[in-house]
């Protein structure tokens, strides 16, 4: 077989297509989630920069600390619960989150090196393990012992200790979460990181002495990449340390990497407890089931970014790009292809998939589920910083 028809079948498999029939019927929903996300991007800059300005703080070339992989999946519910839309637009949007959000997360692998891991030291990886370790077993159990689903609880999480939506987003399809389960998880998790962002940098002035502690504190409390960078902007601009904005993002970076273990180590535990709550303790989890492609794709995308940024000691990534191009290429395919577009159109379409109605019943517990799991990881990230803050030098 020659080595096109082997990249053709390889395609298809991925992205369940075969013919031009196919193709076109992806178009209507596909496009409708794409003009979501397309719409969300400047919608969530323009909200986050007003928030950044209610604080006092000039927003003049500043990122948006208001993801617009929430916007979209917002604005996709609003449209999917008060316009009618067609039959037509189903199978793009089945699409879109089934294959376009795994595309998103291999993509999104690029951004992480483990050159960030080495910045951050010895010291500062306990900090970060042990809040994801705390964070996701305790929310876990909190949420078993609330009542809330298994799935819901374990999206909740990884979303909370990892990632933010990243996490979810990447955990759901290992999990078989449905898509309004994805959809309450990424509400709460943000909702609770946006408060986070806010009380967080003034907390941390208060208490810490270090940049390096309240940089350890908002990268491991804080939810979401955007929140951390935000955050982490909101500190250097009141305080004037640019130290601590490094020692986040650093920390955040460092975080989103434990995404590759921490995935498929849900998607055993979820698989276990399926099997022990339908009585069938003989039944064996295949391992091999739980490391999905786009799981090794997102692998294989962090060592490609890991490798080109050790070989660019020598002065050129790879042999082949200079400091500033490996770092405008890495920043394209991951930041904006599989964070914004990709990512972004796959949230649209979970919106758009979802009706308002598959929420009644759900009651409060997920809601406190979220806020007990945002107070344990930030009490967990304030402790390690406060113990362990002072041995770490960027």
């Amino acid at each position: 077989m020659t080595t096109h028809k082997k990249s053709s079948r390889i395609v298809n498999a991925f992205f369940g297509v075969s013919n031009a029939r196919d193709i076109i019927k992806l178009w209507p929903g596909t496009v409708l989630a794409v003009a979501v996300m397309l719409t969300a991007l400047p919608l969530a800059s323009w909200i986050g920069h007003w928030a950044l300005e209610l604080q006092g703080l000039d927003s003049t070339g500043k990122g948006s600390p208001l993801s617009p992989v929430l916007v979209a999946i917002i604005l996709g519910l609003l449209i999917r619960n008060l316009v009618p839309l067609p039959e037509s637009v189903k199978p793009g949007i089945k699409f879109a989150v089934a294959k376009l959000l795994r595309l998103g997360i291999i993509f999104v692998g690029i951004k992480l090196s483990l050159m960030d891991v080495v910045k951050l030291g010895a010291w500062g990886i306990p900090v970060v393990l042990a809040c994801i370790t705390v964070g996701i077993l305790f929310v876990t159990w909190f949420a078993r012992k609330l009542g809330v689903s298994e799935r819901l609880g374990t999206l909740i999480a990884a979303g909370t200790s990892i990632c933010g939506v990243t996490a979810i987003v990447s955990t759901a399809p290992a999990i078989e979460a449905e898509e309004s389960e994805v959809a309450y998880a990424v509400a709460n998790i943000a909702f609770f990181g946006m408060i986070g962002m806010f009380l967080y940098p003034y907390l941390a002035h208060h208490f810490f002495e270090t940049s390096e502690q309240v940089g350890l504190f908002l990268g491991t409390a804080v939810h979401d990449t955007s929140q951390v960078v935000g955050a982490a902007l909101t500190y250097q601009e009141m305080f004037h340390d640019d130290l601590a904005f490094k020692a986040a993002t650093v920390t955040k970076l460092t975080r989103n990497l434990f995404l590759a273990a921490v995935v498929p180590l849900l998607a055993i535990y979820f698989a276990k407890q399926q099997v022990r709550e339908a009585g069938m303790a003989a039944k064996k989890v295949d391992i091999g089931k739980l490391f999905p492609l786009f799981v090794i794709g997102f692998v294989v995308a962090a060592v490609v970014r890991s490798v080109g940024d050790a070989t660019l000691q020598n002065g050129f990534a790879f042999g082949l790009f200079d400091a500033s191009t490996w770092k405008m290429l890495t920043k394209q395919i991951g930041g904006v292809w599989g964070s914004k577009y990709l990512l972004g159109t796959a949230m649209a379409a979970v919106g758009l998939g979802t009706s308002l109605s598959v929420f009644k019943g759900v009651g409060l517990k997920p809601l406190i589920v979220s806020f007990v799991a945002a107070l344990v990881v930030g009490v967990m990230g304030f402790s390690m910083a406060m113990l362990l803050g002072p041995y770490v030098h960027l």
